[in-house]
């Protein structure tokens, strides 16, 4: 009888879930959305060097509520700044006095850009306001390069003010999510485009998907040229180049893990997966010894591997009456935690630093070292961190 009782209750609920009714859950609005399979690596093969002393509870927490979302961290060749992409669309400079504005990617900016309360607050507009992620500085021209998240890859001078767009397509098919970015000697810029299909308003839809038509992406600037060096990636995010430019390597941001592509020698065109990650990985940024720091916004768990491996049953969690944050929170362990990793070039892991109860640094999108300090931004904050090296 309890048996009946509890199969009927269960039938009930599963029959609300398939249709769900009051449009409760987290992909009600997208009737169309379904679910890939994510080959993620099995838990066992992950990287067991972690941080047991937490060290990114010792970083100092530096222009609070002064930055809001500030992705990427950049720093010009003579060394100025930070300069850094927020939430409203500006780029903004730090003069060793106080921020001020240096450059803005939309030229149709009006009130909907001005400062909101909270970060999310600003997404339903960031198509019209511009949304600037990956940041890098050509060394020679002194131009900074800002892959926006929906405009493409734009450029602006020394002087800053109103970015000019480089590039928005590629192969006829529009850049919808553009995330990082770096260049080369000869100005050639190598990005990610994460999706062709969701942008980065909906980069948690993205996240339970598990699509894959991200590309890795080429502009010359001799010949005004973008061609896709790869595609199909599921979540394709952070990219930097090595320090002999020989190469560079690009996280797959879904499956977890590095790809090195050669662009010199006899591999050139050619990519292999170096590395594993502890979970889902934002920038990566190369420091002088040629080694790569990589922004991981928490470790993977059980839950997420089960679901990676099953999308029938991820979809079955999706349609469940619960909000995309709560999804958010499932992903990512029950709570934010920042994860910063130092990785060589042949993909060894160097150096762990963490947060993992995300007292202090909750989440890291990128992780510059400049002059013995890491500067982490995020996406998701409203501040910089900065962890002094030993």
């Amino acid at each position: 009888m309890a048996l009946s009782i509890v199969a009927k209750i269960f039938l009930v609920f599963a029959i609300y879930c398939a249709l769900d009714p009051f449009s409760h859950s987290s992909i009600s609005k997208f009737p169309d959305f379904q679910t890939y399979k994510i080959d993620m690596p099995p838990l066992s093969s992950l990287p067991k060097e972690r941080d047991r002393e937490n060290l990114l509870q010792n970083s100092e927490i530096r222009f609070l509520n002064e930055v809001q979302g500030p992705e990427s961290i950049a720093f010009d060749p003579q060394g100025r700044g930070p300069y850094t992409g927020v939430a409203d669309g500006r780029i903004l400079f730090w003069n060793g006095t106080r921020w001020i504005d240096f450059a803005y990617t939309s030229n149709n900016r009006s009130e909907l850009c001005d400062p909101k309360p909270s970060l999310l607050d600003y997404l339903k507009d960031e198509d019209i306001c511009g949304r600037p992620l990956g940041l890098r500085f050509d060394k020679k021209t002194g131009d900074l390069y800002i892959a926006d998240a929906y405009l493409g890859i734009m450029k602006v001078g020394p002087e800053g003010g109103l970015a000019t767009s480089v590039t928005n397509e590629a192969d006829g098919v529009p850049l919808r999510f553009t995330n990082d970015l770096d260049i080369d000697d000869q100005g050639n810029v190598y990005f990610t485009d994460s999706s062709s299909f969701f942008q980065r308003r909906k980069f948690m839809l993205l996240i339970v998907s598990g699509e894959d038509s991200g590309r890795v992406l080429k502009y010359n600037p001799k010949t005004k040229e973008t061609t896709t060096l790869v595609r199909n990636l599921q979540f394709p995010n952070g990219l930097s180049l090595g320090k002999d430019g020989s190469f560079f390597i690009f996280c797959e941001g879904s499956i977890g893990r590095l790809r090195k592509y050669w662009l010199k020698g006899e591999k050139a065109g050619t990519s292999e997966v170096v590395a594993l990650l502890h979970g889902f990985p934002d920038n990566i940024r190369t420091n002088k010894d040629g080694d790569f720091w990589v922004a991981v916004h928490c470790h993977r768990n059980i839950f997420t591997h089960v679901m990676a491996h099953h999308p029938r049953v991820r979809k079955f969690f999706l349609k469940l009456p619960i909000s995309v944050k709560f999804q958010y929170l499932l992903q990512v362990g029950g709570w934010p935690h920042g994860v910063a990793v130092k990785y060589s070039e042949e993909g060894k892991v160097l150096k762990v630093l963490e947060d993992s109860k995300g007292k202090v640094v909750k989440a890291v999108s990128e992780v510059e070292e400049k002059d013995g300090k890491l500067w982490m931004g995020s996406v998701l904050m409203s501040f910089i961190a900065v962890y002094d090296l030993p």
